[in-house]
């Protein structure tokens, strides 16, 4: 039996969800809360299996009590949103702080109900399986209506390129003449990279609060690439990873994270100001640069072009493969002729989306790396993946970004 806290400020929609739940036989309804700072109460004194919460909410909302649940008390969490930009960046928020999924509510409030009961009891019942860890909930952690932090981190420091106009003088040295410039165009050129600072740029969670690890040599490193797979619990563990990785990576990372239209890019944005490389949604037809991560849209397939001495992102909307789109073994059959210098890493996540697609990879030679059991919010993918035989390495979530630098300087 499942027991589940519904939060919702709504009296309609607890009335709804109570009887979406009562009528299963495997689900009991524990309790109810009209705002955050209930929830956290009813989760420490009934320890339900379960919560559903809804972001917005009077005195407490949903994503600070989330947070204070999963230090408190770690229980699994599917939270109700709105397809608002406001409402996407608030779900990718909560996913982050550990929330299992989310249920997206069409047109900002769930107008067809019956619609949303299957996918909703399908999720409440996968999340409640899911393994949830506790997580340190401290300044870095804390949303805008709770106290600032009392010494906040320095900005992120991201390395990019400045335009330099020819004729002008920067700290008394004159810029590169015109007869010198074959890349100039209208008389602007790209200067070497530049490292600027972000003022009042947001820090990583105290939880990935470190530096990044160290590239070092890099041998072959601009010859690879690195392609992740993951689902649920993917947005936490992609946080664990991307922001541990360098800047000066040698090459580019591609990204499936099952998810659907409308939060992946909001996903990229937050990751990309919390990290030293840069992260996007990915564009069909652009090229892959050392340094950047692109994370497949959702409803898009996502597949990497080789074309001379270039990778390029073909996007799709192909049908689903494995009930999925964008799929990991869609990425991962695209990218498996790139042989020895490829890196495939797969995370947590339900099912086994990917292990197909792993074992084209380390028949042409790729090396793989697979998420521990432990760290995992789900243990499916990455599972199929080391029960086959074809794990290269079984890394706990924090080691990930370490074991994709050492196997790019391979």
């Amino acid at each position: 039996m499942i027991r589940v806290l519904i939060a919702d400020d709504s009296a309609f929609m607890r009335k709804i969800l109570t009887d979406f739940f009562n009528k299963q036989p495997d689900f009991e309804v524990a309790g109810t809360a009209i705002n955050g700072k209930e929830a956290i109460n009813k989760v420490l004194k009934l320890s339900p299996d379960l919560v559903t919460m809804d972001v917005n909410m009077p005195v407490m909302d949903g994503l600070n009590s989330l947070a204070v649940i999963m230090e408190k008390q770690p229980t699994p969490v599917v939270m109700l949103s709105s397809l608002t930009q406001q409402g996407t960046e608030a779900t990718v928020r909560a996913l982050s702080l550990g929330a299992v999924d989310f249920i997206s509510k069409a047109g900002g409030s769930i107008s067809k109900l019956d619609a949303i009961e299957d996918e909703l009891l399908e999720k409440c019942r996968n999340a409640a399986k899911a393994r949830v860890r506790r997580m340190a909930y401290t300044p870095q952690t804390k949303l805008a209506s709770l106290s600032p932090p009392t010494s906040p981190a320095p900005p992120v420091m991201k390395r990019v390129e400045m335009p330099q106009r020819q004729g002008l003088k920067l700290g008394g040295i004159a810029s590169t003449p015109p007869s010198q410039n074959s890349g100039s165009l209208f008389g602007v050129k790209r200067t070497n990279p530049i490292i600027l600072q972000a003022r009042g740029k947001p820090q990583p969670p105290a939880a990935n609060k470190v530096t990044p690890v160290t590239m070092g040599s890099v041998g072959n490193g601009a010859k690879k690439l690195v392609a992740i797979g993951t689902s649920t619990g993917g947005p936490q563990a992609l946080q664990q990873v991307i922001t541990r990785l360098p800047g000066n990576l040698p090459c580019g990372v591609v990204v499936v994270q099952h998810m659907p239209a409308g939060f992946t890019k909001a996903l990229a944005d937050r990751l990309d100001t919390i990290s030293q490389v840069s992260v996007k949604e990915a564009e069909d037809g652009e090229v892959i640069k050392p340094g950047w991560v692109y994370i497949a849209p959702g409803s898009h397939h996502l597949r990497v072009r080789e074309e001379g001495s270039s990778r390029k992102i073909v996007l799709s909307q192909d049908p689903p493969v494995g009930n999925h789109r964008p799929a990991v073994n869609v990425m991962y059959d695209s990218v498996a002729p790139i042989g020895r210098n490829l890196v495939a890493v797969i995370m947590t996540g339900m099912g086994c989306d990917g292990c197909e697609g792993m074992k084209k990879v380390k028949a042409a030679g790729g090396y793989s790396i697979a998420q521990d059991e432990p760290t995992c919010v789900v243990y499916g993918m990455p599972k199929a993946v080391v029960d086959a035989g074809l794990a290269d390495e079984i890394k706990p979530v924090e080691s990930i970004a370490q074991a994709i630098v050492e196997a790019v300087k391979r």
